[in-house]
């Protein structure tokens, strides 16, 4: 009896989980926003705990210019932290928090680049890639149990938590988000970042400095599909659309002006 009740559990929580994303992608999402919002705060604050926060006004005062113009456009309160590091590499985390390295600020030219990494990771978030990847995972097997995990990073389930929730780097544990879900967050990023008044060309320079940093190898930043070409490919062929949100976004007065 008990295991025909725990397969009617599951059956149901894969039939009431299935959304779909911003591109029209079914996804299996069973966490609880809220649920989500929770560990993403978690994580932010070990991270906050692990990681030196960078005081300089400079790059405190460009960062955050240039993400409350991304944060504009997909409205709620974020919070944004520069942390003192020098991969270039940066996050958004569920309950809409972002952190950016220092070490970003050496690969991302201007204000356009940087619009583009922190608006591709705020779609991953705002897409439930996070969500999509801890349901496949966790949801059934763990629970609310994995509120705990995200507050002990360093056990053997944290670890992983952290990694699905896109901050693993910092914990030693890296786990890309998959293909389709990059390509996701990369047009729909582009776009993004472009209805906020942005260059989306410079999107392409971004993607050929990363790939330059470094030993010559991707940064973990990049540690993921698609291939550099595959991903300036699909840029490219996606720009006359974000030239025209960009073109609006100028017409309606959104010049971005972040040094």
């Amino acid at each position: 009896m008990r295991v025909r009740l725990t397969s009617l559990i599951i059956c149901l929580a894969l039939l009431t989980g299935c959304t779909t994303s911003p591109t029209g992608r079914t996804q299996l999402v069973l966490m609880p926003d809220s649920q989500m919002d929770q560990m993403g705060l978690q994580a932010f604050t070990n991270i906050k705990k692990e990681t030196p926060i960078e005081q300089g006004r400079t790059s405190n005062s460009y960062v955050q210019c240039v993400a409350r113009a991304i944060i504009r456009e997909v409205g709620g309160n974020w919070e944004v932290v520069v942390f003192k590091d020098d991969d270039a590499n940066a996050f958004a985390l569920p309950g809409r928090k972002i952190g950016v390295n220092t070490g970003l600020l050496k690969v991302a030219a201007n204000q356009h680049q940087l619009a583009t990494v922190i608006g591709h990771e705020v779609m991953h978030v705002l897409s439930n890639h996070s969500n999509e990847r801890v349901s496949q995972k966790f949801a059934i097997e763990q629970g609310l149990g994995l509120i705990s995990a995200a507050a002990s990073p360093q056990t053997g389930t944290g670890k992983t938590l952290m990694g699905l929730l896109g901050v693993g780097a910092q914990f030693g544990v890296l786990l890309p988000y998959n293909r389709i879900q990059e390509s996701e967050a990369d047009l729909l990023g582009l776009d993004l970042m472009a209805r906020a008044g942005f260059d989306p060309r410079e999107s392409v320079k971004l993607w050929i400095n990363m790939g330059r940093s470094g030993s010559g190898e991707p940064p973990q930043f990049l540690s993921t599909h698609p291939s550099h070409a595959s991903r300036i490919g699909d840029l490219q062929k996606h720009m006359p659309v974000a030239l025209r949100l960009r073109d609006k976004a100028h017409e309606l007065g959104k010049r971005p002006a972040c040094r």
